[in-house]
Formats: C-alpha cells, structure tokens, sequence
C-alpha cells in the first residue's frame, strides 16, 4: 500500500476543509479594518489634523470592541464542541446567550465611552484640533458599539456551526453601505468627521440585525431556547474570561504603540493611522486561517480526534506563513503607491511608505503568530494565551517607550515604532505559542 498516496490525500481533504471555512472568513473579516481604510480615506481628504484624530478615536473604539472580540472566540470553541459532540441545540442554545451578553455589554459600554471621551483622548496625548476632532468622532461612533459586539457574538456562533459564508454576504454588504453612507453624511449633508462616525454606527446595528435574525432562525429549528439565560450568560462569561486578559494586553500593546506615535509628532501620527489600516487588514486576512482552525480545531476536539487535530494544526501554520510571506510582499512594494489614496501631505507618505516596507518583511511572523492564536483559541486554552499574553506585553512595553524617547526625527521614527511591535511583540508571541503546541497540553477532548 502507498502511503504517500494516503498521506496527500489526508492533506488535499484537509486543505479542502480549510479553505471552505477559510475563503468566505477572509471576506468577513476584512469588513472591520476595510471600515477603517473607508474612514481613513474619507477623512483624511478633510486634513492632517482630521486624520490624525481619527487614528486616536478610533483605536480607542477598537480596543473596546478588542477587547470583547471573546464573544467571538469563546463562542464559536463552546459552539463547534458541542456540534462536534452531537448536541447541536445546546450549542445554539450556548450561541443565544453569548448575543445576549453581547447586547448588555455592549450598551454599558457606549454610555461609559461616550461619558469618558474627552478624558480619553487627553489621556492619549492629543490636544488642540487633533483632540477636538478624535472627541467628535468618538461620541458619533459609540452608539453602533451594541451593534459591533452583536456581531461578535452572532459570528462566532455561525463559524461554531462551520457557517463563514452568511457573516461573509453581511460583512460585504456592511462594507458597502458603511462607505456610501461615510461619503453622504461626510461630504454631502456637510457633517465632516462626525459624519464619518455616524455612517459606521448605523451600519454595524445593521449588520447586528441581520445576523441576529440569522442565529434566532437557526435557534428555533433546533428547538433552542431564545430567551436569555442566567446560567448560559453566567457561563459565556466565564468562559471568555482568559481570552479578555488576553486581549487586554493585546489593546494595551496597541494603546502603548499609538501613544509612541502621538509623541512622535502629528505627522508620523497621521501615517501611522495608515499603516495601521493597512495592518489591520492584512491582520484579518490572515486571521480567516485562524477562524478556520479555531472552527475544525474545536470540532475535532469535541469528537475526540486527537490525529485529525494535529494534522490541522501543521497544515494551517503552513498555509499562515506562506499568506504572510505573500501579503508582506505586496505590502512592501506597494507603499508609494498606496500612500496619496489617503493624504496629500508629503511628509505623511514618506512616514507611510518607509514603514509599509517594515511590516512587509515582518508579516510571515504574523501569519505564524494568528493561526497558533486560533488553534489554542479553538481547543479552549485561554488561561495558557492570559498569562503569555501579559508576558509578552512586558517584554514590549521598554522597547515601545526606548521609541518614544530616541526615535529619531522624520519618518525613521514610525519605521522603528513598526519595528518594535510587528518585530520585537510579534516575535514574543510567536515564541510563546510556539512552545505551547509542542507539548499535548492544550490538547482537551470532549465538550
């Protein structure tokens, strides 16, 4: 018998189940930073001043929707378990109670920010029209955040149930409505920056609409209870836990890094904006390999296949390092080009263009570090990625501030901040998950 045959048709199956998951994740994902581009270029048409509070409001919105991106991750690991498992109304019936925190949290969430906006952009370092502007579009965007964490919430249940096609259609239909209305509210009602703001709230509320109406369906064919749970609640809760200490250091690292640009002057600011954009987005893209490994990482898991689990993991890092690799180099080749789609000012391109090659080098590293990220998210291991994570954000935190204090003038400066987190952070992580995966601790079976 030919086990060579055997073994490249395991792998053909393998990349066939990645992919199907993988594809249409891509889309969805990509939604939320192409959101910010969307932004960014809208805005960054009005003024350097414009952009650059843009760059500081909406990383202070991010880090909040960061941070409770758990009701993604622990939803769809308690989701895939259970399908994996056989029980497939308990797993909506665990999906309908991660919305409904999501619901709660997030509106708690929009009155404290909105309240705290000012405070916070002082806090970042911004002051005068840089700070006015970041205040304004802080206080429009907050009333979508409900909205954000409901679709955390409500695709983390689809990808549970090997569904990434739906959150795909909703994704690519919010992305289009949230540039049209971005342009209207922006330019032809005349509301400037705010108006950038509003468009983007009311398109994740209606995004949130859509796909809850999707989970509830589902939820009622399997017999699921809609009703919001105290146990169920209690338990989403619980279960996300780890992965917000994770993710709080994962926001405290990237508040750190914009507080580093803030002090390197408005300029490496407002590219900095930019190139954050644009890692976002290539972030995302290879984050969809992640979703795919969290969703069959989970599933085999919960139906006790310890081989198939193993052969996921070595295919999904094969395929993250090589999109990293490919991403990095359009990345670093493109970044003269890409620059005047998002400002005129000359300075803020050289910023942006020195700093797009930096990422594009480093970008296999973070293709390692998120699928890893989505196979420890996937076998439920968060109290591992809690405590990693914190280590690694105190390797980065006197490198940031050694940045700040001897960057050297002009675009050099945003360059090395780039170094620091898509090298130096980056490299932490992927050392720490790299660990992890050689031993079988975090591999646990059953439900």
């Amino acid at each position: 018998m030919d086990h060579s045959l055997d073994d490249r048709s395991t792998r053909r199956s393998t990349d066939r189940q990645i992919l199907a998951l993988a594809v249409p994740a891509l889309g969805a994902l990509v939604a939320e930073p192409i959101f910010v581009l969307v932004d960014s270029a809208v805005v960054g048409h009005l003024g350097t001043a414009e952009l650059a509070g843009l760059s500081i409001a909406s990383t202070l919105l991010l880090t909040v929707v960061g941070l409770c991106v758990f009701l993604a991750y622990a939803t769809t690991a308690s989701v895939a378990r259970r399908v994996g498992a056989g029980r497939r109304a308990q797993a909506l019936q665990a999906g309908v109670d991660g919305m409904w925190l999501a619901a709660g949290l997030g509106t708690v969430l929009a009155a404290a920010l909105w309240l705290a906006a000012p405070w916070a952009i002082s806090a970042m370092g911004a002051d005068g029209a840089v700070a006015e502007n970041a205040v304004t579009y802080l206080r429009w965007s907050t009333p979508g955040l409900p909205g954000m964490l409901v679709v955390l919430a409500s695709t983390g249940v689809l990808r549970g149930l090997q569904d990434t096609r739906t959150p795909l259609w909703v994704a690519a239909g919010g992305a289009a409505t949230n540039a049209v209305l971005n342009i209207a509210l922006v330019y032809g009602v005349g509301m400037g920056i705010a108006g950038s703001g509003l468009g983007t709230a009311l398109t994740q509320l209606g995004m949130a609409t859509v796909l809850s109406a999707v989970v509830v369906r589902g939820a009622r064919r399997a017999g699921a209870r809609l009703r919001p749970g105290a146990g169920g609640i209690w338990a989403n809760a619980r279960a996300g836990a780890p992965l917000l200490v994770r993710n709080l250091s994962l926001r405290l690292a990237i508040l750190l890094t914009v507080f580093v640009a803030t002090g390197l002057g408005a300029v490496n600011l407002a590219g900095y904006q930019v190139v954050n954009s644009i890692w976002g987005l290539a972030a995302f893209a290879l984050d969809a390999l992640a979703i795919a490994a969290q969703a069959l990482i989970g599933h085999r898991l919960g139906a006790g296949e310890v081989g198939q689990t193993r052969a996921i993991l070595r295919r999904t890092l094969q395929w993250g390092v090589a999109a990293g690799a490919l991403l990095g180099l359009v990345i670093a080749a493109g970044g003269w080009w890409f620059a005047p789609l998002f400002t005129s000012d000359p300075d803020v391109r050289v910023a942006i263009t020195a700093a797009m090659v930096v990422i594009g080098v480093l970008m296999p590293i973070a293709g390692w570090v998120f699928v890893l990220d989505g196979v420890l998210i996937g076998a439920g291991d968060g109290r591992y990625l809690a405590w990693t994570g914190m280590i690694t954000l105190v390797v980065y935190v006197p490198v940031a501030l050694a940045i700040r204090a001897w960057a050297p003038d002009g675009p050099a400066g945003l360059a090395w901040l780039w170094v620091a987190f898509a090298g130096v952070f980056m490299m932490a992580r992927a050392v720490t998950t790299g660990l992890r995966v050689r031993t079988d601790a975090w591999m646990v079976v059953g439900d």
